[in-house]
């Protein structure tokens, strides 16, 4: 496969110093700067999908009139991190 290339960038002086500042051995500010960029693919990828998620939902509860009441989700989600919690401590 051919590879291809990113336009150049021209930063500010202390970016590029701070991005040096956290390379770890053996890694290139390219790479480093590859990888931000998958990175940053991937989480804009899982955003749109949250969202697209969400808006299926929305429209699935208006088809239906089913709906649950954020009174129930924030006690269930409390419980869930309230096991989690518990189940990490006794891991330790």
């Amino acid at each position: 496969m051919k590879t291809a290339t990113f336009p150049s960038l021209r930063v500010d002086p202390k970016l590029r110093e701070e991005a040096e500042g956290v390379l770890q051995d053996g890694e290139s500010l390219s790479s480093f700067v590859e990888q931000s960029i998958r990175e940053s693919i991937e989480r804009r990828l899982a955003q749109s999908e949250f969202i697209a998620r969400g808006l299926r939902s929305r429209e699935d509860a208006r088809r239906t009139g089913k709906y649950v009441d954020s009174d129930a989700v924030i006690n269930r989600l409390q419980k869930m991190l309230t096991r989690a919690k518990t189940s990490a401590k006794a891991r330790r």
